[in-house]
């Protein structure tokens, strides 16, 4: 398995700047190409750090979530990464080590590692390592119901996490990090995983906002009215009922990270 990430540098002077990257009122396609060293962003209370923010709220787009991929040099980090007391976060590892302490725990992470940290939590994150740490982080802020606990912090991998294999076929299935029916969960972020020929066979038209980062293989992408040939490292952000498709193409595996919004009451004000 492999986790795609940012390529960064800068073209040359002798490429065109051609490109497939649109931004419509339905969606927005953002190519690997795209992401390069000229638009990152540096945070702070961060050291050692850059950071590609692909994803923000947007009023009339996308609102409920923030999605960036993290480059770490060796010995950086930060002490207090989260500014808002109110947000909660996942994380996935795709290169590098990551030391991540939660409420005074500390865990290693590689290649393949997953974290959830609850809104509220203490945490801290450094490169232990002598190469780039990168991972992609996804904020939102939680939303709290009445009568149900707020969800805890917990650590894992893809690779100790089975795929959930769709009713009556073994080409298309999810990685799912969290229960479905955990109440307490007001976000997922899982991995969406089709085998060569797989596909989602009808349009998905749904309340739920998507950011959808491939990690790896290739396929066709239905994004509104548009098929997009789509590749390790590009990054589909979707509003509220944009329908989507797909069918893998290649002989590798298609796996992308599936940001979505689920379990909360419609609020009824803009």
């Amino acid at each position: 398995m492999t986790y795609a990430f940012p390529p960064g540098g800068l073209p040359g002077q002798d490429v065109m700047p051609d490109g497939k990257a649109v931004f419509t009122t339905a969606y927005a396609f953002i190519p690997a190409n795209t992401m390069r060293d000229i638009v990152t962003s540096y945070l702070p209370g961060w050291t050692g750090t850059r950071v590609w923010i692909i994803a923000r709220p947007l009023s009339g787009f996308a609102e409920t979530f923030a999605q960036y991929a993290v480059e770490v040099a060796p010995s950086g980090g930060s002490d207090a990464p989260e500014p808002d007391a109110g947000a909660q976060a996942t994380i996935l590892v795709a290169s590098g080590q990551m030391r991540l302490t939660i409420d005074g725990r500390t865990h290693d992470l590689t290649a393949g590692g997953y974290a959830y940290l609850p809104a509220g939590s203490t945490w801290a994150l450094t490169n232990p390592g002598k190469t780039p740490l990168q991972f992609h982080w996804i904020r939102k802020r939680y939303s709290p119901a009445p009568g149900i606990d707020n969800p805890t912090a917990f650590v894992t991998s893809d690779q100790a996490t089975a795929i959930n294999w769709m009713p009556g076929t073994d080409k298309w299935g999810t990685t799912r990090f969290v229960d479905p029916t955990d109440l307490r969960h007001d976000m997922h972020m899982n991995i969406v995983t089709f085998r060569p020929g797989g596909l989602i066979p009808f349009a998905e038209t749904h309340v739920m906002e998507h950011g959808l980062y491939v990690l790896q293989g290739t396929a066709r992408y239905l994004l509104n009215t548009d098929w997009v040939e789509v590749g390790p490292g590009d990054f589909m952000w979707l509003r509220a009922f944009c329908p989507q498709a797909c069918v893998a193409t290649g002989s590798e595996d298609f796996r992308y990270l599936l940001y979505k919004d689920v379990n909360r009451h419609v609020s009824l004000t803009l």
